[in-house]
């Protein structure tokens, strides 16, 4: 099925040649009382009403000190059904869900509803894991998570965009006219793979309508090229020549100098910049091919607040939302 014609989420994000930018949550880190996570709400309709393409949620189940990141500490699912309520224009994007932790029916069930909650503005990120600690917890296998991942979004696929599908998986049976529901608005969820997901990228290439990848170095001009080069290596793997976009994130410090220049910090994990170089980033990742790129702010020094607001006024200007099918309302 193709989206490019009929999913508004999808299609606020994703077209070719551009970019847009979207916003990663948490806003701000949890640090041991959920006091401080109050307030997010007002910043995220900022960016709903500003043009920020998408925003994001994560899915991190268990806290692991080992990582030193709890991630956005909420469930993605309760969180997704709080920015339906509460936004009306921002796609609504996960990145990314652990496809291998939850059951396929659980994940479809819940991805169509969040759907339909928010007229059809869910972009779903699909990934295999790459915290070990949580796999046990789960009685899952860490080492055999590839297959299961496969496993899961074939079936995620066929309960979804089936009637009353007829099905035989390692992961779960179908059969005798049952059924899932909802259905999505457009008849399919979008799913980017995140990183290899432990798959081939011509495995990516057939089965994700999209692919979620790291950036590389951020600070010179080698990282954008390098991207680039893997966006166009993955690209000539899709069947048929069909547009399936290329997306990235960046957490960054947004300094109030415009001009102060872009440096790596955590071992380039995070990007210290000012509003002109993030810009010229952003142009090349533009250039390179890269369609869309999730801005974190959480490990800044500043409020996240004045953030967002500086990127709504300073960035998402030249690189915004794109223009597609109104999203639905909603029919409950």
């Amino acid at each position: 099925m193709d989206l490019t014609d009929e999913h508004p989420g999808f299609l606020r994000m994703f077209t070719p040649g551009k970019l847009t930018v979207g916003l990663f949550l948490p806003l701000w880190p949890y640090t041991g009382d959920m006091k401080r996570m109050v307030g997010q709400g007002d910043a995220v309709q900022l960016a709903d009403r500003s043009g920020f393409a998408a925003i994001w949620v994560r899915d991190v189940p268990l806290s692991d000190p080992s990582f030193g990141d709890v991630g956005q500490v909420f469930d993605p699912w309760t969180y997704l059904t709080w920015l339906a309520a509460h936004t009306s224009n921002a796609s609504l994007a996960a990145g990314s869900v652990v496809f291998t932790l939850r059951h396929p029916i659980d994940l479809a069930k819940q991805a169509a509803s969040i759907d339909q909650l928010s007229g059809g503005r869910l972009v779903l990120g699909a990934a295999s894991g790459d915290r070990p600690a949580e796999f046990p917890a789960y009685g899952v296998d860490f080492p055999t998570r590839g297959e299961r991942y496969r496993q899961a979004v074939e079936m995620f696929r066929t309960v979804l965009e089936s009637e009353r599908p007829t099905v035989a998986s390692p992961l779960g049976r179908l059969s005798g006219g049952v059924d899932v529901l909802p259905k999505p608005v457009s008849g399919r969820v979008p799913l980017l793979v995140t990183g290899s997901s432990q798959q081939d990228p011509g495995w990516i290439a057939e089965h994700a309508d999209g692919w979620l990848t790291y950036p590389g170095a951020m600070v010179n001009a080698a990282g954008p090229r390098a991207l680039g080069e893997n966006a166009a290596a993955w690209r000539k793997l899709i069947p048929s020549g069909r547009f399936k976009p290329v997306a990235t994130n960046a957490w960054i410090d947004l300094v109030e100098d415009r001009r102060h220049e872009r440096t790596a910090l955590r071992a380039g994990f995070i990007l210290r910049t000012g509003t002109d170089g993030l810009l010229e980033l952003l142009g090349r990742w533009q250039d390179a091919g890269i369609n869309h790129v999730a801005l974190g702010v959480q490990h800044g020094q500043r409020p996240a607040a004045e953030v967002v607001a500086q990127l709504a006024e300073e960035v998402v200007p030249h690189f915004p939302a794109l223009a597609g099918p109104t999203p639905q309302e909603p029919t409950w």
